[in-house]
């Protein structure tokens, strides 16, 4: 009996090691448990998208403000006093209407002195003439000598100079006192008059805004990546804040040749007729080029496609661990704000579209989507095993 004791008291002890190790050891289970959790990134259900298979559309699409496709500053050409205006903000205009006039009293003085010197150069001219000819009469008599005869000829060549220089002071006057007169560079209408009678105006300075808003233009940028898609000619569809449940139609204007070197953008420029003047400009609009038909890829939205030494990828979240994958791109629509994607990820996938950094192999967790236990199979009933 003193043996068998002694024998359950050496088992009891073994047993109670056995399970004190394994306490320490579930112990150091939940602690690393504890701290990978504290490791999972846990995102918002916007942050991600899931890849579906879809139908898009080739095109590409510019926002900004319509402006005047012809816009004008019309400048003061000679200093002077403004004596009168004859348009202001709003009028109508035609090409070479005159819209105002300075006093340039001394510049139409110049011009008036001008002519006079071109009167007295002809005439001096006319007399320089008669004389050569009388000259060639007699020395071809043999009455003067060759000398006197070139003094006549040479007396008739500097009339002419003289004439030619006060006809070209006479124009050079007369175009300055033509300026004094301010007109409209071309038809439409005036946007702006910065100046009021009485005031004195030097070369230079503006005085009337001209715009023709018959037609208005769109400014913008594209990626580099869609500008081989785009050319001129093109039709563009048109959507303005303004005009809601309304498209207008216009066109491809032109396609800049080199990209911005700061934004690495390519400049493209859209026209919209405007014939009956019902739009004015510096109203938001969206233009929509549509570039070609529809292709069925796998779409995903466009802030997912990221790129990294030329090479698009994207975050993907397989069994909640993030996966850099590269993808091969096709058919962007721009209007709806996808992608499509051509090779690389399959319909289903998430994809991570929340910005900032994200690091491959990071563990991550969906706001709202319960996450598996490490330990719910050890925690399921024996006959469930």
């Amino acid at each position: 009996m003193t043996i068998d004791n002694s024998q359950s008291i050496r088992a009891a002890g073994v047993l109670a090691l056995v399970f004190g190790i394994a306490a320490c050891g579930g112990s150091d289970q939940q602690a690393q448990a504890r701290v990978d959790d504290s490791e999972v990134v846990v995102l918002q259900p916007t942050d991600v998208a899931t890849a579906q298979l879809e139908s898009v559309a080739q095109s590409v699409v510019l926002t900004g403000s319509l402006n005047p496709y012809r816009i004008a500053e019309v400048r003061a050409q000679v200093p002077g006093l403004v004596s009168s205006i004859r348009v202001d903000r709003g009028d109508p205009v035609t090409a070479g209407q005159v819209m105002a006039v300075l006093d340039a009293q001394g510049i139409r003085s110049s011009a008036a002195g001008a002519r006079a010197q071109v009167a007295a150069a002809e005439a001096n001219l006319a007399l320089a003439q008669q004389r050569y000819e009388s000259s060639r009469k007699l020395f071809e008599a043999g009455a003067i000598s060759q000398i006197d005869f070139q003094a006549a000829e040479a007396a008739l060549e500097a009339a002419r100079g003289q004439l030619a220089a006060a006809q070209a002071q006479s124009a050079s006057a007369s175009e300055s006192a033509r300026q004094a007169t301010i007109t409209a560079p071309f038809t439409g209408e005036v946007s702006s008059r910065m100046v009021n009678v009485g005031e004195a105006v030097n070369p230079g300075q503006a005085l009337f805004q001209v715009v023709n808003t018959t037609v208005l233009e769109l400014a913008g940028q594209i990626p580099v990546r869609e500008a081989s898609r785009v050319q001129r000619g093109q039709t563009v569809e048109f959507t303005i804040d303004a005009y809601p449940g309304q498209v207008f139609v216009g066109e491809v204007e032109r396609v800049e040749p080199v990209a911005d070197p700061t934004t690495r953008r390519v400049g493209v420029y859209l026209r919209l007729p405007n014939a009956d003047r019902s739009l004015v400009g510096g109203l938001y609009a969206s233009g929509r080029i549509v570039t070609g038909g529809q292709d069925s890829l796998v779409v995903i939205p466009s802030q997912a496609l990221r790129e990294q030494g030329g090479t698009p990828f994207v975050w993907v979240i397989a069994n909640n661990v993030l996966e850099q994958r590269p993808v091969t791109v096709g058919t962007t629509d721009t209007a709806r704000g996808i992608v499509g994607i051509v090779s690389g990820l399959q319909p289903g996938e998430q994809v991570l579209i929340a910005p900032g950094d994200a690091r491959a192999g990071a563990h991550v967790r969906i706001s709202g989507v319960p996450a598996a236990s490490p330990t719910e199979a050890d925690a399921q009933p024996e006959g469930a095993r």
